[in-house]
């Protein structure tokens, strides 16, 4: 079984500062952990920069922010993993690093031992990024977060507008089982990382009717604190704002039966749209298993393993969503450009537009048109031939059914 090693250590000095697993691996002793650090901290002195290697069993990558961490990834097994893939995973780690403790804070660390006390508090979103294979969204490779497509989304818009006025700030959203139901148009100025974070912490948080969480955001508040505040409406269905010092916890929660009362039939509705995800006024091929469907210009994704709701096991669910990870990550960082983000680069001498992938037990297929990428999970009942234009087709009905948006 593949295993996945994060590794924290300072800079310079090579202190361990923790070390998060995921997989059947062992714990990694302090020796090997220092030899890691000590051949990064060899280069450097001979005024080389090392970012990777690769043993028979192992790929190491390596990444230092600020002169102040090196962090370090040890992907072991036969699973196929690319530097990109875990250098993607070292920037979202420091993100989420400075989402939850703060830039200045990590930047000047005074105190090793207090600081390796006080980061636990990143530890389960940094987990939630480890456990990759085994999320429900695959928000933390395309760099776009995850919504639910719904009719109703418009009339909630107006609820949730009330709501963060109320509360005195101009970002909120509403979430169903973890992806965005609707948000304010602050809410959507974020920058791909923050609202992939933001939704990544809200799959690492414990069950509770609400909390009030410090955070600071990696790209436009790195250094100054605000607070996530959220409130549970109905099981699986959350409102999320983040305000400054006021208002307090208490005072919000008071309000939430004003706000959302006249709400709860038609959160109730957009409840169940889950796992499919999409209402069902757009209709699919029967032959798709599963989809990403990608706005690169928003950074907004609506994806499903079980369009039909067809009642498979869980299992099942898993491997169709291995299988679209790996599609996923198999053309997009080395055929069509790489994650979604601001930082992409598009000098490029071509465009790859279409590709596919044929399988013993399955067909993937990968679509691009203008602003939108389209990544299906096909059965392998379908003719070859026939994938571009059912992929074609599938594009067009989300595009074009008014009453929704992506």
């Amino acid at each position: 079984m593949d295993g996945l090693y994060l590794i924290c250590v300072t800079s310079g000095s090579g202190l361990p500062v923790f070390t998060r697993s995921v997989g059947n691996v062992k714990q990694l002793p302090f020796p090997v952990i220092g030899s890691l650090n000590a051949v990064h901290m060899f280069a450097a002195n001979h005024e080389a920069e090392l970012k990777s290697t690769a043993t028979e069993d192992a790929r190491i990558v390596w990444k230092e922010f600020h002169d102040s961490l090196v962090l370090i990834a040890v992907h072991c097994g036969n699973g196929r993993v690319v530097d990109c893939e875990l250098e993607r995973l070292l920037d979202r780690t420091w993100a989420a690093m400075v989402l939850l403790y703060g830039l200045e804070e990590l930047r000047q660390i005074r105190n090793v031992e207090r600081f390796k006390r006080e980061i636990k508090v990143c530890h389960p979103l940094i987990d939630t990024l480890l456990r990759r294979v085994e999320l429900p969204v695959f928000s933390d490779v395309t760099g776009a977060v995850e919504g639910v497509l719904a009719s109703e989304a418009t009339a909630l818009q107006n609820f949730l507008e009330a709501f963060v006025e109320a509360a005195d700030t101009p970002y909120g959203c509403l979430l169903s089982h973890g992806r965005l139901v609707g948000a304010t148009a602050k809410w959507w100025d974020l920058s791909a990382t923050e609202l992939v974070l933001l939704s990544l912490l809200g799959l690492s948080f414990s069950p509770c009717s609400c909390r009030d969480v410090p955070i600071y955001l990696p790209d436009k508040s790195p250094t100054v604190p605000h607070r996530l505040m959220t409130f549970k409406l109905m099981a699986h269905v959350e409102v999320w704002v983040i305000c400054g010092p006021t208002p307090s916890l208490s005072q919000l929660e008071m309000e939430i039966a004003r706000f959302w009362v006249a709400a709860v039939d038609t959160l109730h509705q957009v409840r169940q749209i889950h796992p499919r995800n999409f209402p069902a006024s757009i209709d699919v091929d029967n032959n798709i298993l599963g989809f990403i469907l990608i706005n690169a210009a928003t950074h907004h994704s609506v994806t499903s393993v079980d369009v039909r709701r067809e009642g498979k096991d869980s299992g099942e669910l898993r491997g169709r969503r291995e299988a679209l990870r790996e599609f996923y990550g198999s053309v997009w960082d080395s055929q069509m450009g790489g994650p979604v983000t601001e930082e992409a680069s598009t000098d490029v001498k071509h465009t790859i537009t279409d590709s596919y992938t044929v399988y013993s037990s399955h067909k993937c297929y990968a679509h691009i048109c203008g602003n939108y990428q389209i990544f299906v999970l096909f059965s392998s009942k379908i003719p070859t031939y026939a994938m571009r234009n059912v992929c074609k087709k599938t594009l067009d009905a989300f595009v074009k059914d008014k009453s929704v948006m992506i």
